[in-house]
């Protein structure tokens, strides 16, 4: 019976409800807000609303549902001893700024569908859910139990998956709609790390003080703004002309602001994920480049020299000793996404590192350690996601390969990416679309969006994929 299903018919069937119920879930800003957490909604109200949206769905269309505590939730179909699980999420980055929209109106323009989660990962999220939604309406016997699986806080700290797992099974084997096709069977080691400074005591603020420094608000995305306010500054068009003139050959806009005694300089830099650095410019490290050129106070001038020095065109980390690479899962990044300075407390520099599969993280850890102590820092924050590695003989991989080609008269090519998605929480589990091959990624971008075309032929590969897995 299922040779003769025309997915792909069926999931355009549907693409109208489908679309529908993509902007429906866009429009809520589900941005983790911690100050307004409680007991059933630990992310935040806009989190668990999401959330609460997922399950209504599910309610609506006769599935199982179960709400874990607000950390996350699942929608659940067929009978059977064994599971089968597709994990997405229904938290979203903040959208930061430059964005030529309303960033949660999930309009419908030339095709797409804009907004912060329409690619991460709320269309693909709801592709899964239609993909299941196909096979209950087709009335196919499954031999497992397929469930979807909602976290709340995979653009933070994972703690969804960490109390959901705590209190659901397992499943058997699974897959992650939320990075790209084909198939990404290998992730690299995630590392988040504070780098803390304090400024000598003996060293008198004289010159130019830096009186604070700030750039980035999350570890995985590249700073697009930094704001440096240097006081004592008597000479400022001799300044203004050396920052114009920075600015100019690196690429990259910058302003001032003048006050009594004190001159703000403001860079803009470009945002990316942080697993691939080096598809943005970082605003705190470029305009750090630039302080470093100023004879700033004794008090800054090593925490700057030290960023300028260590991080800037070096997304790799071979100037602290890190540069590893590996054929699975390919070379060591280094993204530098929280940086402040102020002159009394001193600095911190915040790194999200990414690396390789066959890589040490504690090697790592003891590297970054002394490399910092050796320019008057200190290791002060480390956490380490161990790399995630599926091999390609595994049946999970054979199957979900044939049901790509057949879908898409494409190789199923196995990837591997410095990106952490939902399969390493699983046991054995892969990242499965929803970013078609050669498509721009524009997750964490500003006007980030999803193609509608895309959308539903990830739908038909979806619902195929889990049929197979679970019939």
């Amino acid at each position: 019976m299922a040779l003769n299903i025309d997915w792909m018919k069926e999931a355009k069937k549907r693409k109208d409800d489908l679309i529908r119920d993509v902007q429906a879930l866009v429009r809520i800003p589900s941005v983790r807000d911690d100050e307004q957490e409680r007991a059933g909604a630990p992310f935040g109200p806009k989190v668990a609303e999401a959330l609460e949206y997922m399950l209504h769905r599910g309610r609506e269309e006769g599935f199982r549902v179960k709400n874990v505590d607000g950390f996350a939730g699942h929608v659940e179909m067929g009978q059977g001893e064994k599971l089968v699980g597709v994990l997405g999420h229904i938290d979203v980055v903040p959208p930061g700024d430059g964005w030529t929209m309303d960033p949660f109106a999930a309009d419908v323009l030339s095709g797409r569908i804009y907004g912060r989660g329409a690619i991460d990962d709320k269309g693909p999220t709801m592709a899964a859910f239609y993909a299941m939604k196909i096979i209950r309406e087709l009335g196919l016997p499954l031999g497992k139990r397929v469930r979807l699986i909602i976290g709340g806080d995979e653009e933070s700290d994972w703690r969804c998956v960490e109390h959901y797992f705590c209190h659901e099974e397992m499943p058997d084997v699974g897959f992650a709609p939320d990075a790209d096709f084909p198939i990404i069977h290998a992730e690299k080691g995630i590392i988040d790390a504070d780098l803390s400074y304090r400024p000598p005591e003996s060293e008198e603020a004289e010159g130019l003080v830096l009186a604070s420094f700030q750039a980035g608000r999350r570890y995985n995305m590249v700073p697009d703004a930094a704001e440096a306010v240097v006081e004592g500054a008597g000479r400022t068009e001799e300044l203004l002309g050396l920052y114009e003139q920075f600015c100019r050959e690196r690429g990259v806009k910058g302003s001032i602001r003048q006050s009594e005694g004190a001159v703000a300089f403001q860079l803009e830099g470009v945002s990316a994920h942080g697993a691939e650095p080096e598809r943005g410019k970082n605003a705190g490290v470029y305009l750090a480049q630039f302080l470093a050129s100023l004879p700033l106070d004794g008090r800054s001038r090593p925490f700057i020299q030290f960023i300028a020095s260590a991080f800037f065109g070096d997304a790799r980390g071979q100037r602290l000793g890190l540069a590893y690479r590996d054929e699975q899962s390919g070379e060591l990044t280094v993204n530098v996404g929280v940086l402040s300075y102020d002159r009394r407390h001193g600095g911190t520099i915040g790194l999200n590192i990414r690396y390789p599969v066959t890589a040490d993280g504690e090697v790592i850890r003891q590297t970054l350690s002394n490399a910092a102590a050796e320019r008057g820092l200190t290791l002060s924050r480390f956490s380490d996601t161990k790399p995630h590695y599926i091999d390609p003989n595994h049946e999970l991989v054979r199957t979900l390969q044939r049901v790509y080609e057949e879908q898409t008269g494409e190789p199923a090519r196995l990837l591997a990416i410095g990106g952490g998605t939902y399969a390493r929480a699983l046991t054995a589990g892969v990242a499965f679309g929803a970013l078609f091959p050669g498509r721009p990624d524009v997750a964490h971008q500003k006007d980030e969006y999803i193609e509608i075309d895309d959308l539903v032929k990830a739908t038909a590969i979806y619902a195929q994929a889990i049929y197979e897995l679970a019939k």
